[in-house]
């Protein structure tokens, strides 16, 4: 007998590149059969008029930092309440906690709302060493540093990630020095940028030469927070020539228009409103005492000395270019999803059903199979998910059901906290997580540790 039967179901077969229609059962945590099913289950869905997805994975979150906000979950919550069934933390060079640590929470918690991956954060590991985000690092301290790496990597970590504009005294060549050490064969590479907007060239190009000399699995976070402000055609064309040259080159993008990140970083240092062309008006506070508050130039200074932390959501970007790196034949959709005391961006709570929703539905940029794509197949080949992104016999139940007819995120810039609509369930190894909005079990998931293997050829 059959665990579940998911009757009548419309789902994307990539290999062919079309939507099949099937029944699906499972069994086990595993999708066993597709096509005609005959055999009774313990529970049988009817999944007509709806499509069935593999689970989405989100290959650029933040994860829950359990040191300074308390043993809870909370974006991971989002995540999977959006239809994730897999995530990726520790990008833009930021890693809350240590992989050991992390996975001992997850443990002693009883399980995550989805299935964790965790990338080494090299700034929070410069920070740690004392070093100032302006300041170059000593070549003795990076080879320490990367020795830090390795041991992420040993306890599971699946690569490493780098936050070049968060700390721009980080160099190529301090970049290049770190990945050379990490000998490892597919080894996962994400960065951002050292420089959006004017400076979004010059970045690119800088991180398509990093990809080449490194030869390392290299993903560009976020797309459409550099180059959003206008450079958008030319980034594409150079990402999209560099691809072919170097496939183990990517990217992500999110589906808003407006990025966000802490009040105090470097992003927002003198110049960068005249680098977007915007005002202090264009920058939203999203915690207290100042939430929802629209800065003028008295609270924007004031946040930014009191309130570093502080996430802030910044108005800068284009619609039309976050449809073209969406639409653009290479690419992966990523939430970037941060929060801080539940507070931040509605992407961390809004972006998959958004992409459906508005950018398939609605504008039509992009078709249905596609967007699913770039939200399953395209994230688990990457990440070396091999029994994941896919729906075909022997791989993991991770799936989702939605409405292509109503799907759309909820969350608003003002309240992230509403939960999207149209999607009716959430299996996670092959059991219910989520029916109608709503969590049935949230202790499904599991930290998925790297199986990195060193090359010492």
């Amino acid at each position: 007998m059959l665990d579940i039967l998911i009757k009548s179901a419309q789902y994307p077969d990539y290999e062919k590149g079309e939507m099949l229609n099937g029944d699906i059962g499972i069994k086990d945590g595993k999708i066993l059969k597709i096509g005609k099913v005959t055999e009774s289950a313990k529970q049988v869905i009817s999944a007509e008029g709806k499509v069935v997805s593999p689970g989405f994975i989100d290959i650029h979150m933040h994860e829950e930092d359990f040191i300074n906000e308390g043993e809870r979950y909370v974006i991971s919550e989002m995540m999977l309440k959006m239809g994730v069934t897999t995530c990726l933390g520790g990008n833009c060079g930021l890693q809350h906690q240590s992989v050991r640590s992390f996975k001992k929470t997850i443990s002693r918690l009883g399980g995550a709302p989805v299935n964790y991956m965790l990338l080494a954060g090299y700034n929070s590991m410069r920070t740690q060493a004392g070093m100032g985000r302006y300041e170059e690092t000593p070549e003795i301290l990076v080879s320490e540093i990367s020795k830090k790496i390795k041991k992420e990597i040993e306890d599971g970590a699946f690569g490493v990630s780098f936050g070049l504009e968060y700390d721009p005294g980080i160099t190529f060549d301090e970049v290049i020095k770190v990945l050379n050490e990490l000998t490892y064969d597919d080894i996962f590479v994400s960065m951002h940028y050292r420089e959006d907007s004017a400076g979004s060239s010059d970045a690119i190009r800088e991180m398509i030469e990093i990809a080449k000399v490194s030869k390392k699995k290299f993903q560009i976070s976020h797309l459409s927070s550099c180059s959003a402000m206008g450079q958008m055609k030319d980034a594409l064309k150079e990402i999209n020539d560099a691809i072919v040259e170097n496939p183990k080159l990517d990217y992500d993008t999110y589906p808003y228009n407006a990025f966000s990140t802490s009040i105090g970083s470097a992003v927002f240092n003198e110049g960068c409103f005249e680098r977007w062309n915007k005002s202090y008006e264009d920058i939203l506070l999203t915690d207290e005492p100042y939430k929802n508050c629209f800065c003028d130039k008295e609270l924007f200074v004031k946040a930014r000395s009191e309130h570093p932390q502080m996430l802030a959501v910044a108005f800068v970007m284009n619609e039309e270019e976050i449809s073209e790196a969406i639409s653009n034949p290479y690419g992966m959709i990523a939430s970037d999803g941060i929060i801080n005391n539940g507070n931040g961006h509605p992407r961390a709570a809004g972006t998959f059903p958004r992409v459906l929703g508005r950018y398939v539905r609605e504008t039509k940029c992009i078709s249905m199979i596609n967007a699913l794509r770039k939200m399953t197949f395209e994230p688990a080949k990457r990440l070396g998910l091999n029994q994941k992104g896919q729906i075909q016999e022997g791989f993991d139940a991770d799936l989702t059901i939605f409405d292509p007819k109503i799907i759309m995120d909820g969350a608003t810039f003002e309240d992230i906290t509403v939960a999207p609509i149209g999607i009716n369930f959430v299996l996670l190894n092959g059991s219910i997580a989520l029916k109608d909005g709503k969590l049935i079990n949230d202790r499904l998931g599991q930290f998925i540790s790297s199986e990195l293997k060193k090359n010492y050829t």
